[in-house]
This record gives structure tokens, C-alpha cells and sequence, in this order.
């Protein structure tokens, strides 16, 4: 049965896929579907890199409320964005090859996450307590954000502006074949570490128990969460309860915690989300409305009726 709820997925996706890149098409066909190829390979990155990370940190830590934006991540990436852009200035930050600049931050996002996040899994934190650390890292970053945005100069604010905020309509597509490799490898890594994925998500206990180096495993997991959340931020900006919202739908929709299913159900379903949602904000509503927005609002809701049904149990 879950095999074939994925068939569905995947068909339903498909059909996504396809009205974004056929429904409306007129003019210069070849110019026209290039704009679009660009723009669904961005949007499928980022629901693949959100979707895999979201999965992968909720299996670590335990938990299928906190997810990678919930602890910070996002915000500590935008955090180093304004952070060059005060040491640079806005012509200095500008002039920086795009994919060097997006290497160097992966880098730097993937120690700075692993320093903060580790200690606490490795004492083995409450979720109350890891909750509560992930807003507080989220209001510093955001925080420190504000504070360079009001110290630098408005021009070269306005480089970094864009960035700060969700935007599926206009996408850093000057990024796509550094974002599509590491998305790819993301990917990859995380397929192959599915059967691990679901010893870690028995606790380190057990997993310890079953032969999983605990600590080795959990710092690798978490480079490749950061890298994906890097990805994603990179492209479209900071999107807080998307994961949240791709993954609770998935997981009821496949009815099962086993990552062999999750992963790709959790993929196809921010495929249909985003997508799907893009084509009809797009072409449907003539872009009336913002999709960020519509999804940040869902995501919530969904963040808060799991914390009542938690506090239930």
C-alpha cells in the first residue's frame, strides 16, 4: 500500500511538472520553456533539499516538530550574507564570483550548525529544551541581521534585501548547477543511508546497540542537513515551515516512519506543493497573492496543531 500511495505521488507531481511548463506557453515557445526549465529546476531543488533535510534532522533529533529553519539554520545563513556584505560593502560583495561565495557559506553554515546542534544531541537534550534553543538561535541570527542591516549603508542593503524574504518567482538561477550538484549528492547520500536512517531513528541507544557509531553518524547527518538548507535558502530564500508542512503530509500519506518510503514521499509531495502551487498562483490567480506567504501560513498552523496534539499525549 505505501508503494503505491508513492506510484500516486509521483504521477500527481508529474502532472505538476507538467502544467508549470505547458499551461499558458504562447509567443516564443523555445525562449519561453528555457525561462521555465530554469525556473522548475529550482523549485525542484528546493523541494528535494527541504523535503531530504527536514527528514534527516526530524529522524535525528527525534522529533517531528523541530525542523532545520525552526533551529536557526536559515536565519544563520542570511546572518552570513549580511555579515559580508558589512565586511565588503555592496560593490565588494557584488563582485564576488556567485558559486565561490555559495561554496565558502555551505562551508561555514555546515561547522557553525554542527557546533551548535551536536552538544546538544550529544546529551541527549528534551525537546522542550532543543525547541526553545531553536528559537533563541533564530531570534540571535535574526537579530544580528537587523543589526548589520541598520549599520551598513542603504545601497548596499538593497544587494542583500531580496534574500531576506521567500520569493518562488524570482529564483538565483546563476546558482543552479553548483545548488543541482550538491542537491544531487544530498540526495544520494541520504538514499543510501536510508536503512541507517532508520537504526538513528530508534534512539542512540538502541542505535548504539546495533553497531551505529552515534556520534560519528550524527555529525555527518548534520553537515548534510546544513548543506541542504544552504541549498534552499540560496535559491528562494528563508522558508520556515515548508519542511514542516511537506513532511506531516507526507508522513500521512504513506502511513509509515520508513525511509525507504519518507524520503521520496516527502520529496513528491514538496514537488506537488511548490510546483503545483507556483502553476496556480501563476496562471490561475495572475500572481495576485504570494505562494511564500500561503505556505508559511499552512506550515503554521500545522506547527501548531502537532504541538497541541503532543501536549496531549
Amino acid at each position: 500500500m505505501p508503494d503505491r500511495r508513492l506510484l500516486y505521488l509521483g504521477l500527481a507531481a508529474l502532472l505538476c511538472v507538467a502544467a508549470f511548463m505547458t499551461i499558458g506557453l504562447r509567443g516564443n515557445i523555445g525562449f519561453v520553456l528555457g525561462l521555465r526549465a530554469a525556473k522548475l529546476a529550482a523549485l525542484l531543488q528546493v523541494s528535494v533539499s527541504i523535503a531530504v533535510s527536514t527528514v534527516i534532522f526530524q529522524t535525528v533529533t527525534g522529533n517531528r516538530i523541530l525542523t532545520p529553519s525552526i533551529m536557526g539554520l536559515d536565519a544563520l545563513y542570511l546572518f552570513g550574507q549580511m555579515l559580508l556584505v558589512f565586511l565588503l560593502g555592496g560593490m565588494g560583495y557584488a563582485a564576488l564570483d556567485p558559486q565561490f561565495k555559495f561554496g565558502g557559506e555551505v562551508l561555514v553554515l555546515m561547522a557553525l550548525a554542527t557546533g551548535l546542534l551536536l552538544p546538544m544531541l550529544r546529551r541527549r537534550v528534551d525537546m522542550g529544551l532543543m525547541l526553545l534553543a531553536g528559537v533563541i538561535f533564530g531570534v540571535l541570527f535574526r537579530s544580528l541581521h537587523s543589526l548589520l542591516a541598520r549599520l551598513i549603508d542603504p545601497n548596499d542593503f538593497a544587494v542583500v534585501q531580496g534574500a531576506s524574504f521567500a520569493n518562488f518567482n524570482d529564483v538565483r538561477t546563476d546558482l543552479l548547477v553548483f545548488a543541482a550538484v550538491l542537491t544531487l549528492v544530498g540526495a544520494a547520500i541520504a538514499w543510501r543511508a536510508r536503512h541507517v536512517l532508520d537504526i538513528v531513528a530508534l534512539g542512540p541507544d538502541a542505535a548504539t546497540g546495533l553497531g551505529v557509531t552515534w556520534a560519528r553518524t550524527v555529525t555527518g547527518l548534520l553537515l548534510l542537513v546544513s548543506a541542504l538548507v544552504a541549498v534552499s535558502t540560496a535559491l528562494v530564500g528563508p522558508v520556515a515551515f515548508f519542511g514542516l508542512l511537506v513532511v506531516a503530509v507526507a508522513e500521512r500519506l504513506v502511513d509509515t516512519r520508513r525511509h525507504a518510503v519518507l524520503l521520496p514521499a516527502a520529496a513528491l509531495t514538496a514537488v506537488f506543493i511548490l510546483v503545483g502551487g507556483q502553476t496556480l498562483f501563476q496562471h490561475a490567480l495572475g500572481n495576485s497573492s504570494t505562494l511564500g506567504v500561503v505556505i508559511e501560513f499552512a506550515g503554521g498552523l500545522v506547527f501548531l496543531l502537532l504541538l497541541v496534539l503532543g501536549s496531549r499525549k
